[in-house]
Order: structure tokens, then C-alpha cells, then sequence
């Protein structure tokens, strides 16, 4: 599956932003799909991760209450709705797919993701 990150822009600190994951290929309302991210100068971290059905989610502690994760597999989209952005929300995010033979639960782990998009640019200005 290959996928697509989108929506990134300048945002306000306090204000929201929907960024979408798009994926190609087959078989993509199987995959749990994660999204992650990347600040200047900083190691790429865990954000929010859901299953396939879209019934089961995880979060990050400093996302937690702010972001939510979606899905919509008959648009084989991923959405990660951001409110009450803060500075140091800024950041490169990426949306990845789960290996197919990954046997875990521990979607926050990157080592479990092998089709990773390329990432749409988030800023919130103080």
C-alpha cells in the first residue's frame, strides 16, 4: 500500500487542523495505520495509531484529549483531526501502514511499519 500525507499548514496556537492520510493500492481498510512525527531536530515520534475497523485507537500522552485519529476505508483515507494545537505540535507528519506480518498489539512502536508516506508539514505559530 502506498500513501499520501496531506492538509499540513500554518495554524495559530489554540486553533485545529485535519490532516489526511490517502493510501493506493489494495487491501488498505486491512492495514492499522499509524501516524507519526518529526520536529527540527528531534527523533521522529508516535502520535496516534487504528486498527482496521477504526474501533480501536491509541494516542501519544502529549496528543491525548487533543487529537483524534479516524478513518474512512471506503475513501481508503485516514484523518488525524488536531485541536488546541501548541508550538510544539509543530512538525513533519507522516502516516505509515503496519507490517502484514507484525503479531503485536504496540502500534507505537515505528519498528512495526513498513509503508511510510511522505510527510505534510505542520507549524502553529505562538
Amino acid at each position: 500500500v502506498q500513501l499520501q500525507a496531506s492538509g499540513g499548514g500554518l495554524v495559530q496556537a489554540g486553533g485545529s487542523l485535519r490532516i489526511s492520510c490517502a493510501a493506493s493500492g489494495r487491501s488498505f481498510s486491512t492495514y492499522p495505520i499509524g501516524w507519526f512525527r518529526q520536529a527540527p531536530g528531534k527523533e521522529r515520534e508516535f502520535v496516534a495509531a487504528i486498527n482496521w475497523s477504526g474501533r480501536s485507537t491509541t494516542y501519544a500522552d502529549s496528543v491525548k484529549d487533543r487529537f483524534a485519529i479516524s478513518r474512512y476505508n471506503a475513501k481508503d483515507t485516514v484523518y488525524l483531526q488536531m485541536n488546541s494545537l501548541k508550538p510544539e505540535d509543530t512538525a513533519v507528519y507522516y502516516c505509515a501502514a503496519v507490517r502484514r506480518d507484525y503479531a503485536y498489539n504496540d502500534y507505537s512502536n515505528s519498528a512495526a511499519y513498513d509503508s511510510w508516506g511522505q510527510g505534510t508539514l505542520v507549524t502553529v505559530s505562538s
